[in-house]
């Protein structure tokens, strides 16, 4: 097919849309976006095309806000270039389930709300509907499922137990962490953007909130899954004692 016959179609088929004409009815255009598309792979850097494992629906998970401050282009650029995948895929035909999470406990969120003398989850309730708002007014459309951590705790209890059972984590003081040595394919995604030794992975998480000198850990890579119950901040039972998820596993669970 030339570009000239591509821009016909795609001319053609523009007025046709704005007409109320549905995707079904234009065939050819339609056949040829399908077979088209490609999507960039962080872990192989490259373009594959787009093959979804289901034959009719596709399942995006987005790893939202933590709501502790404002809005920002940051978060715009995130949320209109997923929106704009999404509303492609549902024009294609496929039925999207699209998921995206909120950390509403996180040290970020109980900084600031220590710093404005409020409570952490009516910061959080705020600044969550300042986002959507922004959101909205972007034309933004919200996800099918708009998952809050701390709405799932349960969920990140079960995960860390299995974790624990299979020798991936481990128990210190009342809190768990992950052990990055255990995991064979630890780091496969940095090293495909070019983090290609420990150092160079510490010195990003460390720029991230990892804390390196946390004595409880047995190596400065490792992560928490469960924190301790720190004093004057807000905790959920476990079987390691009360305490609060890690940011890793919020976005897991």
């Amino acid at each position: 097919m030339t570009l000239e016959e591509i821009a016909q179609i795609t001319t053609a088929n523009a007025v046709a849309g704005s007409a109320g004409v549905s995707p079904e009815n234009l065939p050819l255009l339609y056949t040829w976006r399908i077979e088209i598309m490609k999507l960039f792979n962080t872990l192989t850097q490259s373009l594959e095309e787009f093959i979804p494992k289901d034959d009719k629906t596709v399942r995006i998970y987005v790893c939202g806000i933590t709501p502790y401050d404002t809005t920002h282009l940051g978060h715009a650029f995130t949320y209109v270039s997923f929106d704009a995948l999404i509303r492609y895929l549902e024009f294609l035909g496929y039925n999207v389930n699209y998921v995206q999470n909120v950390t509403d406990i996180d040290d970020d969120v109980l900084r600031k709300a220590r710093e404005l003398g409020m409570a952490w989850d009516e910061l959080g309730r705020r600044e969550t509907e300042r986002y959507l708002h922004d959101m909205d007014a972007l034309n933004v459309r919200r996800p099918n499922v708009y998952a809050r951590a701390t709405e799932e705790i349960p969920e990140m209890i079960e995960i860390i137990s299995t974790l624990l059972k299979r020798g991936f984590a481990y128990v210190s003081n009342g809190s768990v962490y992950f052990s990055v040595k255990q995991d064979p394919e630890f780091g496969i995604m940095a090293r495909a953007v070019g983090l290609n030794d420990y150092h160079a992975m510490l010195a990003i998480a460390n720029e991230h909130g990892n804390y390196p000198d946390d004595p409880r850990k047995k190596d400065p890579l490792d992560f928490v899954l469960w924190q301790a119950q720190a004093p004057g901040e807000p905790a959920w039972p476990s079987p390691w004692g009360p305490g609060r998820p890690g940011w890793h596993i919020e976005c897991s669970a």
